[in-house]
């Protein structure tokens, strides 16, 4: 529980100061759960047990959502093809979650997106039968998506759709090749970036008294017999050997790496009971003019859903959908990749995107409950939570929108186990930055006056913070330099990548410019021309030396090269090969063993 002596913003900072407190809790105290996994999963399973009143630590190897948390097509959504599938629960659930990430949770963080579905068909008479059968058809699913949302009320979250014609549809969309469409129907989801609500979910889990360390990671669990007591970690960051942390119940939400967890009670012969296929999604960011329209689109494929989305001044384009059994690490694109979405888009838009438009590329796996030879678009996308071992609970599958429903169910057992009878309040817990953000958006022109700056720069770090957004004004007011953009990155301010390293628990270069802000896929250099300056900020707050922060460039610098080499390459096997060609930060430092 968190000292009541301490503000819940104080208590929230995942500070260099804070992390080293935190490492001396998990060396030295006994925890009711301990968390394996800092994706959305586990931030949001460390948030639930926190919020009952448990004791919780939470412990990541790398960064917050450093996997496929910070990899996704940035929607929060009920998905449109489970409607199609006939999977009717997962919707329900998926759009309950929306409405209230978007109208209570965190609305800074989450907010409507416009999507287009194209309609399909010749433009001849004889065809109209034909062009009529596929409005109602599509036409029915989307209002089904609407009606599972609630029509009516403020907890939605998203406007209703409504039905365009061809022209309407191209005054939207006017990059629409009109000989491909004869109308669409224009609906609703939720945007967000997944890496920060992660971060947040985290920091609001931390603010109840949670402890949060990441660089940590599990090398093996600590057992009584058949009872798992603890897990054994290693700190990256300092090299100080592996140690134990004690915890009456241990909960693994390790996604894609949940395999990891099964051999490590390999010799005491357990079946996890439930296994995970990774599943391969690569999108494509090119800049917003390269392809003209005020919403986005989905579009059908052969294997897939594609998507194009507005993400500020750019494009994704996603996703692709394919079995993946080489690094979990550092999922790679290859150039076979980039042509299928590339040749997938193309079919719809009156200008060709080509590899010239490029800005980012982005992989991620998706971690799917798996049968016995299905290929992964047909894998469930439902969650499941088993005890391989009394005091281990392993919760897999699922999908981003709903983390909240599968840390509940996961810590559900973990409650019972423990015999605490409170159940999850997560549903009616604001994250960070989300109490006063209304009002604050609102009255968004008058605050900027009176705390002295323009009103983009607020809207940005409203949109970017929530109601945090003055400790980051205080900061440009106590260190006005603070107030530059970043070299290379005009878009994010100095202050940003100093607050990441301040408050929301950032240790590397890397992880500034992939997750704390979106640098690495939203330029052309991918970051390159920004390392030199974030380098210099974070390594004031950290203490970095010149050959700290060299040494961090350096990193940075050669995983963009071996990012950028992957993608040429013309299958997974080469893909994956050149990307291992650049070594994990973490770990790497002369202090680290």
């Amino acid at each position: 529980m968190r000292d009541p002596a301490v503000s819940r913003y104080a208590a929230s900072e995942l500070s260099p100061e804070r992390r080293a407190a935190d490492l001396r809790r998990l060396r030295t105290e006994r925890f009711d759960v301990l968390v394996i996994g800092g994706g959305v999963t586990g931030a949001g399973a460390a948030l639930d047990a926190a919020s009952r009143g448990l004791k919780v630590a939470l412990v990541e190897a790398r960064d917050l959502a450093s996997g496929t948390s910070s990899r996704s097509s940035k929607l929060i959504h009920g998905g449109l093809r489970y409607l199609e599938q006939l999977e009717l629960h997962l919707v329900h659930e998926a759009l309950t979650e929306r409405g209230l990430l978007a109208t209570r949770l965190a609305p800074h963080l989450v907010r409507p997106v416009p999507i287009l579905v194209p309609l399909p068909g010749g433009h001849s008479p004889r065809e109209f039968p034909g062009r009529a059968w596929r409005r109602a058809y599509y036409g029915a699913g989307v209002a089904a998506y609407d009606a599972f949302a609630g029509l009516f009320g403020g907890g939605r979250g998203m406007p209703l759709h409504r039905h365009l014609s061809r022209d309407g549809a191209r005054h939207v969309f006017p990059s629409l090749r009109p000989d491909t469409v004869t109308g669409a129907i224009r609906y609703y989801d939720g945007q967000v970036d997944d890496a920060r609500l992660v971060v947040t979910l985290a920091r609001t889990a931390a603010s109840l008294g949670a402890t949060v360390v990441t660089s940590t990671r599990a090398v093996g669990m600590v057992r009584q017999a058949r009872e798992v007591t603890g897990v054994r970690v290693r700190d990256l960051e300092s090299g100080t050997g592996e140690f134990e942390v004690r915890a009456r119940t241990v909960i693994a939400a390790t996604g894609v790496w949940s395999d990891d967890i099964s051999a490590m009670l390999g010799d005491v012969g357990v079946r996890p009971g439930l296994r995970v296929r990774a599943s391969k999604g690569v999108h494509l960011v090119v800049p917003r003019s390269a392809i003209t329209g005020d919403a986005g689109l989905i579009l059908r494929t052969s294997t897939s859903v594609l998507f194009v989305l507005p993400w500020g001044g750019h494009w994704i384009i996603g996703t692709t959908d394919t079995d993946w059994q080489l690094d979990r690490d550092h999922p790679a694109a290859s150039a076979r990749d980039i042509e299928y979405l590339l040749d997938q888009v193309n079919q719809v838009l009156d200008r060709p995107v080509s590899t010239s438009d490029i800005e980012g590329v982005y992989a991620g796996l998706r971690p799917l409950l798996s049968g016995e030879a299905e290929p992964t678009s047909k894998l469930s996308r439902e969650h499941a939570v088993v005890e391989p071992m009394l005091g281990l609970m392993l919760v897999a599958g699922g999908k981003y929108t709903t983390y909240r429903v599968m840390a509940a169910d996961v810590v559900d057992r973990a409650a019972r186990r423990l015999g605490v009878r409170v159940p999850s309040r997560t549903a009616d817990l604001p994250l960070l930055g989300a109490d006063g953000y209304a009002a604050m958006w609102r009255d968004r022109l008058d605050l900027a006056r009176r705390y002295g700056v323009r009103a983009g720069v607020l809207e940005h770090l409203l949109e970017r913070y929530g109601s945090l957004a003055p400790q980051l004004i205080a900061m440009i007011h106590a260190e006005p330099g603070l107030a530059a953009p970043l070299a290379g990155a005009p878009e994010y301010l100095t202050a940003e990548v100093a607050y990441a390293a301040r408050a929301e628990g950032a240790l590397h270069l890397d992880d500034v410019l992939t997750r704390r802000t979106r640098i690495s896929f939203e330029t052309p250099h991918r970051g390159t021309e920004s390392a030199q300056h974030a380098a210099e900020i974070m390594g004031a707050v950290l203490g970095w030396d010149a050959d700290a922060r060299a040494r961090e460039v350096e990193h940075y610098l050669a995983r963009v090269e071996a990012e950028r080499q992957s993608q040429k390459m013309p299958d997974d096997a080469t893909a994956d090969a050149a990307r291992l060609g650049a070594p994990d930060v973490r770990g790497a430092s002369p202090l680290a063993s």
